[in-house]
């Protein structure tokens, strides 16, 4: 007879702990909204459940040792009980210092209204909403706010950040170049006596200038980690909903790509929801079209079957959008231009060091909600992109290319690089609870801190090849289908259901993968997968991070073994796991979402949608030593705000303030935020940069 695990109930107030404007305006109520994926595919938490029954159970009790008055069960492995009451004997408390990196003292958990920074560090506000980056453009007036203006300001409502160092200035000015995404607009806090139901032309050319990405100059300060943006500097740009971008790789000039204003279907106008990305070893920044679904009008209207399924399987759904954009363009109506949203949910490639450049929306990654897109090389040179559908129940994806980066930085080699995203192979990950095989390290052994809780293979979905050419490798869809729905082709070939696949990246000193999955307000539900030993939750609301290690640490293998590095929460709660570490040595976290890395290999993690009755924050964790799973608090935002773009240099952390104020009830007449400004400013998103007072590096 199995033994059963008591399981924790809870109901989260809202979606995922945002509140519901944060809902309506980012994702159009995604949460609300019956999950697209009804694939009988496995679910990753009955693969988890079966794993830690044999294996996590003897390491982490804590993990399954949950208060034995809950109510409810979950099946777990023969001896389960027994193996659970011997683990606490692991369980030694660690001496010494943090790992390096991460030596400072955590920030408390808290609801004030303004970024908390450890003792000890200093902060500044490097750029706001609204502030002028181009010839021209004016100083931002929240009561004279301009489309014209606009298009010239930095955006709104910054994500993913990279900085790339600045070619023959860096070194005398200290300067480098900053590239943020826009992700999405919120005009009740934009504009005063909003109207959600009659919207003015203005309002909404206002909030078309403001989505899509700002490239801007920034100075750094010489004795502090201080960054201050250069306004009307050469390499300044400023991409939006109306600019152009080219469609490359495989999906283009395919029938479901073209369009009345463009029946080749290579080109597109603008960007939309671009939340997390990634920085290439060859200088471009990649960008992640995610929640675009929102944007589209009418699909009730649609009648054609296959056309409503396939949108449908990616939320198109409803009559009018949140933001009525199809009243003043074609483009975001249905009926008039059905192929218009298969123009968008792709990775965008920018050169930043080229304003005059054509961005590209490389089809060959896929299309889906892209939360990001970071690469690694594999030891030939060849680029490997990881990414995540971000959605309940939805996959990971990578894709290997086939052509090989070019070093140097001579006119050829950069004109090469930007090719190497178009051809190669898309694949799809399905999780086991199996054992991996012995060959994942290559000597016929696991690695000594490998203690795997299972393995998994990547299900090639279709492969580019040059001049646009492709082949589907899932039976029944065409190449262009698979590309265009990549989402359909991860159903037919039994991809795993994650939760909520959000940021993902490898470690560039060790080449593990880390997985984001922020939460599933999903799990339980009638007919839904329930809690297990990973989640020991119904309507899991904390999420979770899983480690995967490529076989023999290649990233073009097929095989990988993964392990559970967090699960996340109040470490007081016996349902969560800090990869071994002593759960009172901890930060509480929940909802991890964007991940970065710092110099030493740190994971550096932020969240979006705090449960724990405090606000969201920044943490950084040790992922390897003894002190493995050390995790540490290193900021909050102020009120209503999300962690965005963590990036972590050896003198500098830098975060992106999302959303701040963005409560229920706010609006410009009644501020639920003061930040950045203070009393009587409007509320603005904005970009921070924090460093050590002393001057030496971040955490050692």
């Amino acid at each position: 007879m199995r033994k059963l695990l008591p399981l924790i109930t809870s109901h989260p107030g809202g979606a995922g702990g945002r509140s519901a404007m944060t809902c309506r305006f980012r994702c159009g109520d995604a949460c609300f909204h019956p999950v697209p994926n009804t694939s009988d595919n496995e679910y990753v938490g009955d693969v988890i459940a079966g794993a830690l029954s044999r294996r996590s159970m003897m390491r982490a009790a804590a993990v399954v040792t949950v208060a034995a008055t809950a109510a409810g069960g979950v099946a777990l492995g023969p001896g389960a009980g027994e193996a659970a009451a011997a683990a606490p004997a692991a369980y030694k408390p660690k001496g010494g210092k943090a790992a390096r990196g991460l030596r400072f003292t955590p920030v408390a958990p808290n609801t004030a209204d303004k970024v908390s920074v450890p003792d000890g560090y200093r902060q500044n506000v490097v750029i706001r909403w609204g502030e002028p980056i181009l010839r021209g453009a004016p100083a931002f007036d929240a009561d004279k706010q301009s489309a014209k203006a606009q298009a010239g300001q930095f955006g709104y409502n910054n994500d993913f950040l990279s900085l790339l160092p600045l070619r023959g200035e860096s070194e005398e000015h200290g300067r480098q170049v900053l590239v943020a995404n826009h992700e999405y607009t919120d005009e009740v806090l934009m504009f005063k006596g909003y109207d959600a139901k009659n919207p003015t032309r203005e309002q909404v050319e206002i909030a078309w200038a403001a989505h899509g990405l700002s490239v801007v100059v920034v100075d750094g300060e010489r004795k502090t980690g201080a960054l201050r943006a250069v306004p009307r500097h050469r390499l300044n740009r400023r991409l939006t909903t109306t600019s152009k971008f080219h469609l490359t790789g495989p999906a283009a000039r395919s029938e479901f790509v073209r369009t009345k204003a463009d029946p080749r279907g290579t080109t597109v106008l603008g960007t939309l929801n671009n939340c997390s990305g990634g920085t290439t070893p060859w200088g471009t920044t990649l960008h992640g079209e995610e929640n675009f679904n929102q944007y589209f009008a009418h699909a009730d209207k649609v009648t054609d079957p296959t056309q409503a399924a396939r949108l449908k399987r990616y939320g198109v759904v409803g009559g009018e959008s949140e933001r009525k954009w199809e009243r003043f363009d074609d483009r975001f109506d249905l009926t008039k231009e059905p192929n218009e949203p298969h123009r968008f949910g792709w990775v965008v490639e920018l050169d930043p060091y080229d304003p005059d450049s054509v961005p590209r929306k490389r089809t060959a990654l896929g299309r889906f909600k892209h939360e990001g897109a970071q690469p690694r090389l594999t030891r030939d040179g060849r680029p490997v992109v990881y990414m995540g559908d971000d959605e309940r129940f939805d996959y990971v994806y990578k894709f290997v290319s086939s052509k090989r980066m070019a070093k140097g930085n001579s006119r050829w080699a950069r004109e090469h690089n930007l090719t190497l995203l178009d051809e190669g192979t898309l694949y799809v990950a399905k999780f086991t609870g199996d054992s991996p095989a012995a060959e994942i390290d290559g000597t016929g052994k696991l690695p000594a801190d490998g203690e795997f809780d299972g393995g998994g293979e990547w299900i090639p979905l279709a492969t580019a090849y040059a001049g646009g050419k492709a082949v589907s490798h899932v039976e029944g869809m065409t190449a262009d289908e698979v590309y265009v729905f990549t989402r359909l082709a991860g159903d037919k070939v039994g991809a795993t259901k994650m939760d909520r696949p959000e940021d993902i990246e490898p470690s560039p000193t060790t080449g593990k993968v880390y997985v984001a999955l922020t939460n599933n307000s999903d799990r339980g539900k009638p007919g839904k997968a329930g809690a297990d030993e990973a989640n020991p939750r119904n309507l899991n609301k904390h999420g979770q991070v899983l480690e995967l290690t490529e076989a023999r640490n290649r990233p073009e293998s097929t095989r990988f073994a993964w392990n559970l590095f967090l699960v996340a929460g109040d470490p007081n709660d016996p349902a969560t796991y800090f990869a071994g570490f002593p759960k009172d040595k901890v930060s509480p976290i929940s909802c991890p979402d964007n991940v970065a890395f710092d110099p030493h290999g740190n994971l550096w993690i932020s969240t979006d949608g705090n449960q724990l009755g405090s606000h969201d924050g920044l943490f950084g964790v040790a992922t390897k030593g003894e002190r493995r799973g050390e995790l540490k608090q290193f900021l909050t935002m102020p009120t209503g705000a999300e962690t965005c773009g963590p990036l972590v240099q050896e003198r500098r952390v830098l975060v992106a303030v999302q959303h701040p104020g963005e409560v229920d009830g706010a609006s410009v007449e009644k501020p639920a935020s003061a930040w950045p400004d203070g009393p009587g400013k409007i509320v603005r998103p904005a970009v921070v940069s924090v460093w050590r007072a002393n001057g030496d590096d971040i955490g050692v």
